[in-house]
């Protein structure tokens, strides 16, 4: 049983998939266990334990009866994606490289913690990944 993974819910699925099966490809050599656009669901794997699922904003809202609500407005960030690599610099070139948009490029964040080294970008969807190294 997965006890823990992140959900992301996703405004345009399609270009969604597209960008996490190639980052995830690249990044940990790992392809997708399902997708069914017509459910507007993907998930992933590392080790037989899911490690990344997408859901479909408007699927979901349908779910939980919150369709009539609007999909965003001018609001900061709610919500990260966090995903601990090896190398920050180049797994910031593979999310770009794939789509990301660079938001703040690879630093040491001595302040924030020992040796740790992170980059912030935006997804093609609209998603806020931190990519971390420590």
């Amino acid at each position: 049983m997965d006890a823990l993974h992140p959900r992301l819910l996703v405004e345009d699925f399609d270009t969604a998939v597209r960008f996490w099966t190639a980052a995830l490809r690249d990044l940990l050599a790992t392809e997708p266990v399902k997708v069914l656009p017509e459910a507007g669901y993907a998930n992933w794997d590392l080790g037989g334990q899911a490690a990344l699922t997408l859901f479909s904003r408007t699927a979901i809202a349908r779910t939980i009866g919150t369709e009539s609500l609007p999909a965003r407005g001018p609001v900061q960030d709610t919500a990260m994606l966090v995903l601990r690599v090896d190398d920050v610099d180049s797994a910031t070139g593979t999310l770009a490289a794939h789509g990301a948009e660079v938001l703040a490029g690879p630093q040491g964040r001595p302040d924030w913690g020992p040796n740790l080294r992170t980059a912030h970008l935006r997804t093609p969807d609209g998603g806020l990944v931190e990519l971390q190294s420590y």
